[in-house]
């Protein structure tokens, strides 16, 4: 299980990482439309899509490394019993918002395609397309997370030190 879950999150991150690669391309077609007097039709929407895809994409594997900030300052004053009941109280409101916006991100991508939302802008891009990248960066954090709070109970997660937080902030 823990090998399925891991390739769960790395592959979201290929996926995040193949979207960053389609933002850098559709920002260069932009930035080359400009100095060369040509348009492509859509081009920011579609960096717009390509940076949300990346960004939702990517959550779940950087809250799996490590690399989210936290706020460690009430934490590291506690100690057994209390820093363990915070973990799992932190850990399971974080897994049920993770899971309800996973359920409202997929709601919103199933009605678009449902109503065949559109942009409003001139590509005309049927809207549950990018929503769909939304959808699946939340549900697969929520997946995350509650790993995240079974391996707390369970008492197997590993915890950051104080030097190893400090890197990201």
């Amino acid at each position: 299980m823990r090998r399925l879950l891991d390739a769960l999150y790395d592959g979201a991150a290929a996926l995040a990482a193949v979207f960053m690669v389609l933002l850098l391309v559709m920002v260069m077609a932009s930035i080359l439309g400009r100095q060369l007097h040509f348009n492509v039709p859509g081009v920011d929407a579609y960096a717009g899509y390509m940076m949300a895809a990346a960004g939702f994409l990517a959550m779940a594997h950087t809250l799996k490394k490590g690399e989210h900030i936290r706020v460690t300052l009430l934490i590291s004053g506690l100690k057994g019993g209390a820093k363990k009941g915070f973990e799992v109280w932190s850990l399971f409101a974080a897994s049920a918002l993770a899971a309800l916006s996973a359920f409202y991100s997929s709601k919103l991508a199933w009605q678009s395609y449902t109503f065949h939302d559109i942009s409003t802008s001139n590509d005309a891009t049927p809207l549950w397309l990018p929503q769909l990248t939304m959808a699946l960066g939340t549900l697969v954090l929520a997946v995350a997370f509650i790993d995240e709070l079974v391996l707390e109970l369970k008492g197997q997660r590993v915890g950051l030190s104080p030097e190893e937080a400090s890197h990201n902030e």
